[in-house]
C-alpha cells in the first residue's frame, strides 16, 4: 500500500531546513468556525500576522489525499470555499485520507501533525474540553495535550464548555497551563473565567525557556499558554454566560450532539450576541497568532535537513 505523505509547502520546508521559527495553524476555524467569506480573510490575516513577527505560518489541513503542512494562497481559498468540508480529528485521519476528503484539522489533529514534522508552536482560538452536563463528553484535544510535546497558544477553552472540569482534567494529565501576562484563566471571549492560575509568564522569551526546560526533562506533554482576548473586544463573562445558556437550551431541543455541537453553539452564541462574539473571536485569534510567532522566535533554532516530503 502506498504510504501517506505529509506535503510540506516550500517556505515551510525552507524554514525547517534552516531552523527558522514556524507556527502551526489549525484549519477547523476556516472550515467550521467562521462563515464565508470571513473565514478566508481571517486565515489570510493570521498568516500575515505570523509573518509580520518574523515567523513562517504553516496552516495544516487535509486535501487531495494528503496532509498539507502549509497552504498556498490558492489552496487556502479552496479550503475556505469548500462545500461540506470534513472536521478531521485524530480518529478521522485514515478514513479522510483514503477517501481523499477535504477537511479542517482540529486542535488535536493539528498538534499530531505539528509534532510529526517537528513544529513546536501552534496558535489557535480556544481548545476543546469537557462539555457541560456531559462529563464523559471530553474533547480529544485534552488527551492530545497530555501526550504531544507542542506549545499551544490559545485564549483558554471555549466558553461553551465546563471550564472548571476542563482545568481539572488538564491538571490530572500533567499539562502545564501558563497565563501569559495574567494570573487568570481566560474564558475565550472574556479576560477571566474567575479561576486563578498557578503559573505565569510575562514575556515570549520566558515562555520559550519554560517550554524547552519542560521537554528537556523528558516530559512528553504539551504546554498550554493561555492569552486573554484583547481588552477592547473582550466581553464580560456574565453576558457571555446568558448567551451560552440559551444556546445550550436550543441545542438540546434540536438534538444537536457529537462533533456538530461546538460549531452549532458557537454560531448560536454569535447570533445571540449580534455578532459581538465573532468580533472577539477574530481579535483573539490574531492576537494568539502574534504571541505564538513571538514565542517561536525565541525557541532554540535547530537545523533540520529532513526530507521535504515526509512519509508515515
Amino acid at each position: 500500500m502506498e504510504k501517506i505523505r505529509f506535503n510540506i509547502q516550500h517556505d515551510v520546508q525552507q524554514a525547517m531546513h534552516f531552523g527558522l521559527p514556524i507556527v502551526a495553524l489549525e484549519s477547523t476555524v476556516i472550515t467550521h468556525g467562521l462563515p464565508q467569506p470571513v473565514n478566508l480573510r481571517l486565515a489570510q490575516d493570521m498568516e500575515a500576522t505570523v509573518r509580520a513577527q518574523g515567523a513562517t505560518p504553516a496552516t495544516i489541513a487535509l486535501m487531495d489525499g494528503s496532509v498539507k503542512v502549509g497552504l498556498s494562497s490558492e489552496e487556502l481559498e479552496q479550503l475556505a470555499g469548500a462545500v461540506n468540508p470534513n472536521k478531521v480529528s485524530l480518529r478521522d485521519f485514515g478514513y479522510a485520507l483514503e477517501k481523499r476528503l477535504t477537511g479542517g484539522t482540529t486542535v488535536a489533529a493539528t498538534m499530531f501533525v505539528a509534532e510529526k514534522v517537528g513544529i513546536k508552536v501552534f496558535a489557535t482560538g480556544g481548545i476543546g474540553g469537557v462539555h457541560r452536563n456531559a462529563p464523559f463528553d471530553v474533547s480529544a484535544d485534552l488527551m492530545q495535550l497530555s501526550r504531544c510535546p507542542v506549545l499551544v497558544v490559545c485564549a483558554g477553552a471555549k466558553a461553551i464548555l465546563d471550564l472548571p472540569a476542563t482545568m481539572e482534567y488538564l491538571e490530572t494529565q500533567g499539562v502545564p497551563v501558563i497565563g501569559y501576562q495574567t494570573n487568570d484563566f481566560p474564558a475565550f471571549y472574556s479576560t477571566s473565567s474567575g479561576m486563578k492560575l498557578n503559573l505565569r509568564a510575562d514575556s515570549a522569551e520566558e515562555v520559550a525557556k519554560i517550554a524547552e526546560t519542560h521537554w528537556s526533562l523528558g516530559l512528553k506533554s504539551g504546554i498550554l499558554l493561555v492569552v486573554p482576548p484583547p481588552k477592547e473586544t473582550a466581553i464580560p463573562a456574565k453576558e457571555v454566560e446568558l448567551w451560552v445558556e440559551e444556546a445550550l437550551r436550543q441545542a438540546e431541543l434540536k438534538g444537536i450532539h457529537g462533533n456538530a455541537t461546538t460549531p452549532y453553539l458557537l454560531a448560536k452564541v454569535n447570533a445571540l450576541s449580534g455578532g459581538r462574539s465573532m468580533e472577539t473571536n477574530i481579535a483573539l485569534l490574531l492576537n494568539n497568532a502574534k504571541v505564538a510567532a513571538q514565542v517561536a522566535g525565541f525557541m532554540r533554532p535547530k537545523s533540520n535537513p529532513q526530507h521535504f516530503v515526509q512519509e508515515i
